[in-house]
């Protein structure tokens, strides 16, 4: 049997279809997700994830589909890593709602899809190389009560990824309609500057990461100050060091952001404590 996904508490085979052209996600981007690291096949931080999925699934008024709780999608992930014979991966939880109409729903009830890809390590590994990065400028992010939240409609993700394609960079930097640069296109972001990290604060609009989370409480445990503040193009000139943070790979160094190297010592000793808590 090939691999399969779990939608509302049932398996399918993986590349059947499962999902009517009716679908509120697909037409309207009307949902949020997760992406949760799967080591050992277990998730990885899902208390985390449990509680901004509550969030976001209050600030959309979708209800949280019947069968899901935090001790099902436990079960439901190691299920799903058993019988796709894949203890380490990348999960997606995916909660839209499930009704009828427009852009008026009729209904607020919930449904669920969870799927599970394979990665290379069992466990969070600091790249070899340095990503090259610049500033993405044709868009900016706004800031409003979804900035913080996984949602569906991830647009400015996708065109900024594409300008990256366009111009060999791995990654690139967002900015907030403030001007402030607030996260990567793929992840949280973090400077060093003096062995003191820096990170800008969700109030200018930035994902409530969950690896952001951890890498703070990581660091504070440590002895290692962090901060909370708005960012510009000057403090990455002036930086020690500039990573990225997501879920599913940890915390992902930056060599090069147009004539500025940077190092990684930071953030080399970070993923190593990071590697350490999901081992323990």
């Amino acid at each position: 049997m090939g691999n399969v996904v779990n939608i509302n508490g049932q398996l399918h085979p993986s590349d059947a279809p499962v999902l009517t052209m009716a679908n509120r996600a697909f037409h309207y981007g009307d949902g949020v997700f997760e992406t949760i690291r799967v080591a050992q096949g277990r998730g990885c931080f899902l208390d985390a994830h449990w509680a901004r999925l509550m969030e976001g699934l209050r600030v959309l008024r979708i209800a949280m589909p019947s069968g899901l709780g935090r001790e099902a999608l436990e079960k439901a992930i190691a299920e799903l890593a058993e019988r796709n014979a894949m203890p380490q991966g990348r999960c997606r939880l995916t909660v839209y709602r499930d009704a009828p109409g427009l852009y008026r729903p009729e209904g607020n009830a919930g449904a669920f899809t969870l799927e599970l890809h394979p990665m290379d390590h069992a466990t969070y590994i600091l790249n070899d190389r340095g990503f090259t990065v610049d500033i993405y400028p044709e868009m900016r992010k706004p800031v409003n009560l979804l900035s913080v939240h996984k949602t569906l409609g991830a647009q400015l993700f996708v065109m900024a990824s594409l300008w990256c394609i366009d111009r060999h960079l791995d990654n690139c930097l967002l900015q907030n309609d403030r001007g402030n640069i607030i996260e990567g296109n793929t992840g949280n972001m973090f400077i060093v500057s003096n062995g003191v990290l820096y990170t800008p604060p969700l109030t200018d609009g930035c994902l409530a990461g969950i690896m952001r989370m951890q890498v703070i409480n990581i660091a504070l445990e440590n002895g290692i100050k962090v901060y909370e503040s708005s960012l510009n193009p000057q403090n990455l000139l002036v930086a020690d060091e500039l990573f990225f943070t997501n879920a599913a790979l940890g915390v992902q160094w930056v060599a090069t952001y147009r004539t500025k190297r940077y190092g990684h010592r930071m953030a080399l000793r970070l993923q190593d404590l990071l590697v350490k808590k999901v081992s323990g």
